[in-house]
């Protein structure tokens, strides 16, 4: 059953070189991008139903054992990870049916996006930090390529700033894997876990824990490495800057638990602490910046960073509640923002703008487009019942469990301002009335391409978010397996490492 873990490699991997050979035949690639992002979601829920019954899984590829070679491993948190990055490919790959333009389909997208899926899958299941650095580069390679697909003067400009400050993060990142490397002779996560514990004097392994800490902040946005992102996102296509804005920063959250809980946790009172710190800076300076946007996506992107913040507050408190709070926002985050995304983009298919100011009337003309919007809206702001009510909940008693109240103050306090930057969007593009003189056009970029196509996607996504707010206690019931998990590194170094020293 550990060859599971080869199967979200191997999907985008024979997708992408599908799409590759059907480069002239657009609707070919469209539709294997469609079936190989099903399978992916297929995939992953294989992967997550093996682990919750089994436990945690690990896979040698050609054999080598433990430290030696290439290892995948998927514990609860990593296969989590895997299948919702599963769904919200396959999302992002139907709702490009109707608004990918032939355009960008003529320079790659489809075979782009499925190496997208890959990277991220890959750094997921990755269980060396070498091969994670790898994952990271195919990442930042193909999210380049898509953010200047079209050469428009914007998308460079985004995607000028985006490769600039994410090449530094990576030449940090290979750096720490150098001293790691010189100081314990070993890159395996699991061996590592047990070969740092015994570095001497332990400064030197947080001085390397805050290398790390500065190479993924910058590839989550943390405070204050995050401006590279709101200059970016609004820049491609919407179907990029959703599945952008759903998976790419929980990249980073990922990595940042996955070594604060595996490897460096010698000084956590030091560590962890400058973490819960950051982590309020970014919920604030997120905020704030939505506030004073007047386009819809940057407002979007902005409130990405407000929020990897409740995420990183989780780890930084340290706690399986707060992990397991850390879990659940995360997977609420993801589903809710990527839906936003798409619903800006039926948006600007209908009106032809991003811009609040040229926007207006479709609550009265497109009450359905307005639901879609109000509902995972409310649920970025935590309103109940929705998801966000209760990843919000979690983080707060969590926060107050440890007497954090600070932190507890500050979650609350953007979590109210989160609700009027939204309500600010709800004013311009649904309440009010559309501005005299704009012409609406609709941005239908072939023929018989179907809004259907654009809402089916954006629906379901929408439901899912009202779906974990009514029924929380089953997805709350895994994250707090899988940060029971990561609170005993033991666990995962045993199902990797066996009975080697």
């Amino acid at each position: 059953m550990n060859q599971l873990l080869f199967l979200p490699l191997l999907i985008p991997l024979a997708t992408a070189i599908g799409t590759l050979f059907a480069w002239n035949r657009s609707t070919v690639q469209r539709y294997l991008s469609v079936c190989g992002s099903a399978a992916l979601v297929v995939a992953g829920g294989m992967i997550l139903t093996t682990v919750r019954g089994e436990g945690i899984m690990s896979a040698q590829a050609g054999d080598w054992p433990a430290p030696f070679g290439i290892t995948l491993v998927a514990d609860l948190f990593s296969a989590i990870m895997v299948l919702i990055a599963g769904i919200m490919g396959l999302a992002v790959a139907v709702y490009s049916l109707a608004s990918a333009d032939i355009e960008h389909e003529s320079l790659g997208y489809h075979p782009l996006m499925q190496v997208l899926l890959l990277g991220v899958c890959g750094s997921f299941l990755a269980g060396d930090l070498f091969n994670l650095y790898v994952w990271f580069e195919v990442m930042l390679i193909s999210s380049f390529a898509l953010l200047a697909l079209g050469r428009h003067r914007e998308q460079m400009e985004g995607a000028v700033k985006y490769m600039a400050l994410n090449m530094v993060a990576s030449a940090l990142f290979l750096a720490g894997v150098g001293i790691v490397y010189g100081l314990t002779g070993t890159l395996n996560l699991a061996d590592l876990a047990r070969k740092l514990q015994g570095v001497q004097p332990s400064g030197i392994t947080t001085a390397v824990a805050m290398l790390f800490l500065t190479a993924f902040g910058i590839k989550a946005s943390l405070f204050p490495l995050f401006f590279w992102l709101p200059s970016s996102y609004h820049t491609p296509p919407v179907a990029v800057s959703a599945i952008f804005a759903g998976l790419l920063t929980k990249v980073g959250v990922y990595t940042l638990i996955r070594v604060f809980t595996l490897l460096f946790t010698q000084e956590t009172g030091y560590s962890h602490n400058l973490i819960v710190w950051i982590s309020c800076l970014t919920m604030v300076t997120g905020v704030f910046g939505a506030m004073v946007q007047n386009e819809f996506r940057r407002i979007l992107s902005f409130h990405i960073i407000s929020q990897v913040g409740y995420m990183v507050a989780g780890l930084g408190l340290f706690t399986p509640l707060a992990l397991a709070g850390s879990i659940f926002y995360i997977v609420h985050h993801i589903i809710v923002k990527t839906s936003l995304f798409l619903v800006s983009g039926i948006v600007h298919h209908i009106s032809g703008t991003y811009e609040l100011k040229k926007l207006g009337g479709f609550y009265q003309n497109r009450p359905g487009v307005a639901v879609l919007f109000l509902l995972p809206a409310f649920s970025l702001a935590g309103m109940p019942p929705l998801s966000g009510f209760w990843a919000k909940y979690i983080i707060l008693k969590a926060a107050i469990e440890e007497g954090a109240y600070a932190v507890a103050a500050t979650a609350l306090v953007v979590a109210m301002l989160t609700l009027y930057s939204m309500t600010k969007i709800w004013a311009e593009v649904f309440w009010k009335e559309p501005p005299a003189g704009e012409e609406k056009q609709s941005h239908s970029q072939r023929p018989g391409s179907s809004r259907l196509l654009l809402l089916a996607p954006t629906a379901a996504l929408v439901l899912l978010t009202v779906l974990i707010g009514f029924a929380a206690e089953p997805l709350f019931s895994l994250a707090q397996d899988a940060a029971a998990q990561l609170m005993n590194p033991e666990e995962y170094i045993a199902a990797v490492m066996g009975g080697r020293e």
